[in-house]
Protein backbone atom coordinates (compact mmCIF):
# COMPACT_ATOMS: atom_id res chain seq x y z
CA UNK A 1 0.00 0.00 0.00
CA UNK A 2 0.91 3.15 -0.16
CA UNK A 3 0.93 4.73 2.99
CA UNK A 4 2.96 7.42 3.35
CA UNK A 5 2.26 11.61 2.65
CA UNK A 6 6.16 12.26 3.79
CA UNK A 7 7.67 14.71 0.63
CA UNK A 8 8.60 11.01 -0.89
CA UNK A 9 5.36 9.61 -1.07
CA UNK A 10 3.75 12.65 -2.52
CA UNK A 11 5.83 12.27 -4.98
CA UNK A 12 4.60 9.05 -5.56
CA UNK A 13 0.98 9.69 -5.47
CA UNK A 14 1.03 12.74 -7.91
CA UNK A 15 2.51 9.93 -10.47
CA UNK A 16 -0.56 8.22 -9.92
CA UNK A 17 -1.88 11.01 -11.74
CA UNK A 18 0.02 10.94 -14.45
CA UNK A 19 -0.97 9.97 -17.92
CA UNK A 20 -1.56 7.05 -19.51
CA UNK A 21 1.90 6.15 -21.10
CA UNK A 22 2.17 5.03 -17.45
CA UNK A 23 0.08 2.15 -18.26
CA UNK A 24 3.10 0.55 -20.49
CA UNK A 25 3.78 -3.30 -20.30
CA UNK A 26 -0.20 -4.13 -19.54
CA UNK A 27 -1.60 -6.64 -22.23
CA UNK A 28 -5.71 -7.57 -22.03
CA UNK A 29 -6.67 -11.08 -20.46
CA UNK A 30 -7.25 -12.39 -17.58
CA UNK A 31 -4.67 -13.12 -14.72
CA UNK A 32 -4.82 -15.84 -13.34
CA UNK A 33 -4.58 -15.10 -9.78
CA UNK A 34 -4.45 -17.47 -6.95
CA UNK A 35 -5.30 -15.18 -4.01
CA UNK A 36 -6.25 -11.41 -3.26
CA UNK A 37 -3.85 -10.21 -0.80
CA UNK A 38 -1.80 -7.13 0.00
CA UNK A 39 -2.45 -3.86 -2.76
CA UNK A 40 -0.99 -0.67 -3.69
CA UNK A 41 -1.63 1.75 -5.59
CA UNK A 42 1.08 3.04 -8.73
CA UNK A 43 0.98 5.00 -11.71
CA UNK A 44 -1.65 6.28 -13.56
CA UNK A 45 -4.53 3.94 -11.54
CA UNK A 46 -2.63 0.64 -11.36
CA UNK A 47 -3.57 -1.91 -8.43
CA UNK A 48 -0.71 -3.69 -7.84
CA UNK A 49 -2.31 -6.93 -6.33
CA UNK A 50 0.03 -9.76 -4.09
CA UNK A 51 -0.63 -13.27 -4.73
CA UNK A 52 0.75 -15.06 -2.07
CA UNK A 53 -1.21 -18.42 -3.07
CA UNK A 54 0.25 -18.47 -6.62
CA UNK A 55 4.09 -16.75 -5.33
CA UNK A 56 3.12 -13.90 -7.35
CA UNK A 57 2.78 -9.80 -7.99
CA UNK A 58 0.05 -8.59 -10.41
CA UNK A 59 -0.73 -5.24 -11.53
CA UNK A 60 -4.25 -4.46 -13.20
CA UNK A 61 -5.56 -1.30 -15.01
CA UNK A 62 -8.52 -0.34 -12.86
CA UNK A 63 -9.58 2.33 -15.07
CA UNK A 64 -9.45 4.87 -12.27
CA UNK A 65 -8.19 7.71 -13.45
CA UNK A 66 -10.75 10.08 -11.23
CA UNK A 67 -11.66 13.15 -10.04
CA UNK A 68 -9.74 13.92 -6.84
CA UNK A 69 -11.72 12.72 -3.77
CA UNK A 70 -14.06 15.51 -1.94
CA UNK A 71 -16.38 13.58 0.01
CA UNK A 72 -15.95 10.73 2.98
CA UNK A 73 -16.45 7.00 2.36
CA UNK A 74 -18.92 5.75 5.54
CA UNK A 75 -20.50 1.94 5.27
CA UNK A 76 -22.10 0.57 7.86
CA UNK A 77 -21.41 -3.14 7.99
CA UNK A 78 -19.35 -3.26 4.32
CA UNK A 79 -18.93 -7.31 5.17
CA UNK A 80 -22.49 -7.79 4.33
CA UNK A 81 -22.60 -5.34 1.28
CA UNK A 82 -19.46 -6.98 -0.15
CA UNK A 83 -21.14 -10.44 0.36
CA UNK A 84 -24.75 -9.45 -1.58
CA UNK A 85 -22.43 -7.85 -4.45
CA UNK A 86 -20.57 -11.25 -4.73
CA UNK A 87 -23.72 -13.76 -4.16
CA UNK A 88 -22.34 -15.00 -0.46
CA UNK A 89 -23.09 -14.25 3.22
CA UNK A 90 -20.67 -12.35 5.25
CA UNK A 91 -19.13 -15.60 6.93
CA UNK A 92 -17.74 -16.82 3.46
CA UNK A 93 -15.51 -14.06 3.19
CA UNK A 94 -12.62 -12.92 4.29
CA UNK A 95 -11.34 -8.88 3.65
CA UNK A 96 -7.23 -9.13 3.50
CA UNK A 97 -6.26 -5.99 3.03
CA UNK A 98 -7.16 -2.35 1.87
CA UNK A 99 -6.21 0.79 -0.07
CA UNK A 100 -7.11 3.68 -1.40
CA UNK A 101 -6.74 5.16 -4.79
CA UNK A 102 -5.04 8.93 -4.93
CA UNK A 103 -6.93 9.55 -8.21
CA UNK A 104 -10.70 8.96 -6.87
CA UNK A 105 -10.73 8.17 -3.27
CA UNK A 106 -12.61 4.86 -3.58
CA UNK A 107 -11.20 2.15 -1.40
CA UNK A 108 -10.36 -1.03 -3.19
CA UNK A 109 -10.49 -4.48 -1.03
CA UNK A 110 -9.18 -7.74 -1.70
CA UNK A 111 -11.56 -10.51 -0.29
CA UNK A 112 -11.20 -14.18 -0.40
CA UNK A 113 -14.61 -16.03 -1.32
CA UNK A 114 -15.08 -19.60 0.80
CA UNK A 115 -12.75 -21.01 3.03
CA UNK A 116 -9.19 -22.65 2.59
CA UNK A 117 -7.74 -23.28 -0.02
CA UNK A 118 -10.30 -23.20 -2.36
CA UNK A 119 -11.22 -19.61 -1.78
CA UNK A 120 -11.74 -17.65 -4.69
CA UNK A 121 -9.72 -14.27 -4.92
CA UNK A 122 -12.28 -11.06 -5.17
CA UNK A 123 -11.49 -7.62 -5.73
CA UNK A 124 -14.15 -4.74 -4.89
CA UNK A 125 -14.14 -1.13 -5.00
CA UNK A 126 -16.26 1.27 -3.17
CA UNK A 127 -17.38 4.73 -3.77
CA UNK A 128 -18.50 7.74 -1.99
CA UNK A 129 -22.36 6.86 -2.39
CA UNK A 130 -21.55 3.58 -0.70
CA UNK A 131 -21.69 1.60 -3.77
CA UNK A 132 -19.75 -2.11 -3.32
CA UNK A 133 -18.88 -3.42 -7.04
CA UNK A 134 -16.47 -5.58 -8.34
CA UNK A 135 -13.75 -4.93 -10.28
CA UNK A 136 -13.41 -7.27 -13.37
CA UNK A 137 -10.62 -9.81 -13.54
CA UNK A 138 -11.50 -11.01 -17.09
CA UNK A 139 -10.17 -9.86 -20.60
CA UNK A 140 -8.32 -6.36 -18.28
CA UNK A 141 -5.13 -4.76 -18.92
CA UNK A 142 -2.79 -6.62 -16.67
CA UNK A 143 1.09 -7.49 -16.34
CA UNK A 144 2.60 -10.53 -13.58
CA UNK A 145 5.43 -11.03 -12.31
CA UNK A 146 6.48 -14.17 -10.53
CA UNK A 147 8.40 -14.03 -7.06
CA UNK A 148 11.19 -15.88 -7.23
CA UNK A 149 12.88 -18.07 -4.53
CA UNK A 150 9.59 -18.18 -2.97
CA UNK A 151 8.29 -20.64 0.28
CA UNK A 152 6.60 -23.66 -0.57
CA UNK A 153 3.32 -24.27 1.02
CA UNK A 154 4.23 -27.78 2.83
CA UNK A 155 4.70 -28.42 6.50
CA UNK A 156 2.55 -26.60 9.62
CA UNK A 157 4.12 -23.81 9.28
CA UNK A 158 3.03 -23.49 5.61
CA UNK A 159 5.79 -20.09 4.37
CA UNK A 160 3.81 -19.21 1.62
CA UNK A 161 0.75 -17.35 3.16
CA UNK A 162 3.58 -15.38 4.31
CA UNK A 163 5.45 -14.93 0.60
CA UNK A 164 3.84 -11.28 0.49
CA UNK A 165 3.11 -9.53 3.88
CA UNK A 166 3.04 -5.91 2.19
CA UNK A 167 3.39 -3.45 -0.92
CA UNK A 168 4.39 -0.31 -1.97
CA UNK A 169 5.18 1.59 -5.14
CA UNK A 170 8.21 3.47 -4.76
CA UNK A 171 9.84 5.39 -7.36
CA UNK A 172 9.31 3.14 -10.14
CA UNK A 173 9.70 -0.17 -8.17
CA UNK A 174 7.42 -2.15 -6.34
CA UNK A 175 8.80 -3.23 -3.00
CA UNK A 176 7.68 -6.28 -2.04
CA UNK A 177 7.93 -7.86 1.51
CA UNK A 178 7.52 -11.39 2.74
CA UNK A 179 9.47 -14.32 3.24
CA UNK A 180 11.74 -16.29 0.88
CA UNK A 181 13.03 -20.25 0.55
CA UNK A 182 16.25 -18.76 1.35
CA UNK A 183 18.21 -19.61 4.70
CA UNK A 184 18.14 -15.85 5.79
CA UNK A 185 14.17 -15.52 4.70
CA UNK A 186 12.85 -12.38 5.72
CA UNK A 187 13.30 -10.33 2.56
CA UNK A 188 12.48 -7.01 0.67
CA UNK A 189 12.26 -7.68 -3.21
CA UNK A 190 12.30 -4.71 -5.31
CA UNK A 191 10.32 -5.39 -8.76
CA UNK A 192 10.56 -3.30 -11.33
CA UNK A 193 7.27 -1.31 -13.31
CA UNK A 194 6.99 -1.97 -15.89
CA UNK A 195 7.36 -5.19 -14.79
CA UNK A 196 11.56 -6.44 -15.05
CA UNK A 197 13.91 -8.95 -13.75
CA UNK A 198 13.27 -8.35 -9.96
CA UNK A 199 16.65 -10.51 -9.29
CA UNK A 200 17.43 -11.46 -5.60
CA UNK A 201 15.49 -10.12 -2.90
CA UNK A 202 17.37 -8.39 0.07
CA UNK A 203 17.46 -10.31 2.90
CA UNK A 204 16.47 -8.14 6.02
CA UNK A 205 18.16 -9.09 9.92
CA UNK A 206 16.65 -7.02 12.37
CA UNK A 207 17.52 -6.91 16.90
CA UNK A 208 14.22 -7.49 18.40
CA UNK A 209 14.59 -6.16 21.56
CA UNK A 210 11.49 -7.71 22.76
CA UNK A 211 12.70 -11.08 22.16
CA UNK A 212 16.39 -10.11 22.68
CA UNK A 213 17.98 -12.04 20.11
CA UNK A 214 18.45 -11.12 16.11
CA UNK A 215 16.10 -12.36 13.66
CA UNK A 216 15.99 -13.06 10.41
CA UNK A 217 13.08 -15.28 9.65
CA UNK A 218 10.71 -13.17 10.57
CA UNK A 219 8.82 -10.82 7.84
CA UNK A 220 8.06 -6.96 8.31
CA UNK A 221 4.06 -6.93 8.95
CA UNK A 222 3.55 -3.09 7.57
CA UNK A 223 5.89 -0.69 6.33
CA UNK A 224 5.50 2.96 4.55
CA UNK A 225 7.64 4.79 2.65
CA UNK A 226 9.27 7.95 4.43
CA UNK A 227 11.98 10.50 3.37
CA UNK A 228 14.81 11.29 6.21
CA UNK A 229 17.00 13.97 5.26
CA UNK A 230 15.97 13.72 1.36
CA UNK A 231 16.77 10.20 1.42
CA UNK A 232 14.46 7.12 1.05
CA UNK A 233 13.41 5.02 3.59
CA UNK A 234 11.24 2.24 4.68
CA UNK A 235 9.85 2.36 7.90
CA UNK A 236 8.73 -1.20 8.76
CA UNK A 237 7.11 -2.88 11.92
CA UNK A 238 7.08 -6.36 12.67
CA UNK A 239 5.45 -9.13 14.63
CA UNK A 240 5.65 -7.88 18.49
CA UNK A 241 6.23 -4.50 17.32
CA UNK A 242 10.06 -3.45 16.57
CA UNK A 243 10.20 -0.54 14.31
CA UNK A 244 12.64 -0.43 12.42
CA UNK A 245 14.02 2.08 9.93
CA UNK A 246 16.07 0.84 6.28
CA UNK A 247 17.05 2.67 3.45
CA UNK A 248 16.15 2.24 0.13
CA UNK A 249 19.46 2.38 -1.08
CA UNK A 250 21.30 -0.68 1.28
CA UNK A 251 18.18 -2.45 -0.11
CA UNK A 252 20.46 -4.46 -3.47
CA UNK A 253 19.86 -7.28 -4.97
CA UNK A 254 21.38 -10.05 -3.32
CA UNK A 255 21.94 -8.15 -0.27
CA UNK A 256 21.85 -8.92 3.47
CA UNK A 257 21.26 -5.58 5.45
CA UNK A 258 20.59 -5.06 9.44
CA UNK A 259 18.20 -2.77 9.72
CA UNK A 260 18.44 -0.27 12.31
CA UNK A 261 15.40 -0.77 15.70
CA UNK A 262 14.54 2.61 16.54
CA UNK A 263 11.34 1.56 18.86
CA UNK A 264 10.16 -1.41 20.66
CA UNK A 265 6.41 -0.98 21.22
CA UNK A 266 5.17 -3.87 23.06
CA UNK A 267 4.98 -7.50 22.90
CA UNK A 268 2.08 -10.19 21.77
CA UNK A 269 0.93 -7.84 19.06
CA UNK A 270 0.88 -8.38 15.54
CA UNK A 271 1.28 -4.90 13.22
CA UNK A 272 -2.06 -4.31 10.95
CA UNK A 273 -1.57 -1.49 8.63
CA UNK A 274 0.74 1.51 8.84
CA UNK A 275 0.32 5.35 7.44
CA UNK A 276 2.74 8.41 7.57
CA UNK A 277 1.25 11.81 7.65
CA UNK A 278 2.40 15.31 8.95
CA UNK A 279 0.44 17.02 11.52
CA UNK A 280 0.81 20.47 12.88
CA UNK A 281 4.34 20.86 11.03
CA UNK A 282 5.17 17.39 12.37
CA UNK A 283 5.31 14.08 11.24
CA UNK A 284 3.76 10.64 12.56
CA UNK A 285 3.69 7.27 12.20
CA UNK A 286 -0.54 6.04 13.04
CA UNK A 287 0.12 2.22 13.13
CA UNK A 288 -2.71 -0.49 13.82
CA UNK A 289 -2.31 -3.60 15.59
CA UNK A 290 -3.65 -6.56 17.02
CA UNK A 291 -4.03 -6.07 20.45
CA UNK A 292 -2.56 -2.87 21.33
CA UNK A 293 -5.01 -0.50 19.73
CA UNK A 294 -3.67 2.41 17.49
CA UNK A 295 -0.68 3.89 17.72
CA UNK A 296 0.74 7.36 16.53
CA UNK A 297 4.09 7.33 16.98
CA UNK A 298 6.66 10.53 16.68
CA UNK A 299 8.53 10.42 13.47
CA UNK A 300 10.78 13.12 15.05
CA UNK A 301 14.37 12.05 15.68
CA UNK A 302 14.41 8.93 14.14
CA UNK A 303 17.39 10.01 11.93
CA UNK A 304 19.09 10.26 15.01
CA UNK A 305 17.57 7.66 17.01
CA UNK A 306 20.11 5.07 18.82
CA UNK A 307 19.71 1.71 17.56
CA UNK A 308 18.33 -0.53 19.75
CA UNK A 309 20.57 -3.39 20.30
CA UNK A 310 20.07 -4.70 23.87
CA UNK A 311 16.95 -6.95 25.54
CA UNK A 312 13.88 -4.65 25.70
CA UNK A 313 11.25 -5.00 28.68
CA UNK A 314 8.30 -2.93 27.84
CA UNK A 315 8.73 -0.18 25.78
CA UNK A 316 11.98 1.71 24.79
CA UNK A 317 13.05 4.30 22.13
CA UNK A 318 10.71 7.11 19.77
CA UNK A 319 7.32 7.51 21.68
CA UNK A 320 3.93 7.20 21.41
CA UNK A 321 0.49 7.81 22.59
CA UNK A 322 -2.68 5.39 21.93
CA UNK A 323 -5.33 6.91 19.81
CA UNK A 324 -8.01 5.49 22.73
CA UNK A 325 -11.42 6.94 20.12
CA UNK A 326 -9.94 4.37 17.33
CA UNK A 327 -10.88 0.58 18.39
CA UNK A 328 -10.85 -2.24 16.51
CA UNK A 329 -9.30 -1.21 13.39
CA UNK A 330 -7.94 -3.71 11.21
CA UNK A 331 -6.78 -1.49 8.37
CA UNK A 332 -6.22 2.26 7.52
CA UNK A 333 -4.68 4.14 4.23
CA UNK A 334 -4.22 7.69 3.52
CA UNK A 335 -7.76 9.38 1.79
CA UNK A 336 -5.48 12.86 1.77
CA UNK A 337 -2.49 14.70 3.67
CA UNK A 338 -5.59 15.46 6.48
CA UNK A 339 -7.80 12.28 6.28
CA UNK A 340 -7.73 8.87 6.46
CA UNK A 341 -10.11 5.58 5.75
CA UNK A 342 -10.32 2.81 8.25
CA UNK A 343 -11.87 -0.78 8.66
CA UNK A 344 -13.18 -1.42 11.65
CA UNK A 345 -14.28 -4.40 13.04
CA UNK A 346 -16.83 -4.38 15.49
CA UNK A 347 -17.65 -6.71 18.47
CA UNK A 348 -21.24 -7.81 16.75
CA UNK A 349 -18.71 -9.34 13.81
CA UNK A 350 -19.94 -5.98 11.47
CA UNK A 351 -16.89 -4.65 9.54
CA UNK A 352 -17.44 -1.04 9.02
CA UNK A 353 -15.39 1.45 6.75
CA UNK A 354 -15.54 5.17 7.95
CA UNK A 355 -13.31 8.58 7.26
CA UNK A 356 -11.80 9.76 9.79
CA UNK A 357 -9.46 12.88 10.74
CA UNK A 358 -5.55 12.17 11.02
CA UNK A 359 -4.98 12.62 14.72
Amino acid sequence: MIKSLSVLACAVMALATSSPANAAGLQKGTPDIKSAGPLAFGPDGVLFVGDTAGAALFAIDTGDRGPSPKGTLKVEGVNRKIADAIGTTPDQILVNDMAISPASGKAYLSVSRGKGPSAAPVIVRIDGSGKVEPLALEDVPFAKAPLPDAPGSEGPRNARAEAITDLAYIDGRVFVAGLSNEEFSSRLLAVPYPFGDPGKGTSIEIYHGAHGRLETKSPVRTFAPYAINGEPYLMAAYTCTPLVKLPVAALKPGAHYKGTTVAELGNRNKPLDMVIYQKDGKDYILLANSSRGVMKIKAEGVDKAPTISSPVSGTKGQTYETIADLKGVVQLDALDKDRAVVLIQGNNGSLDLDTIELP
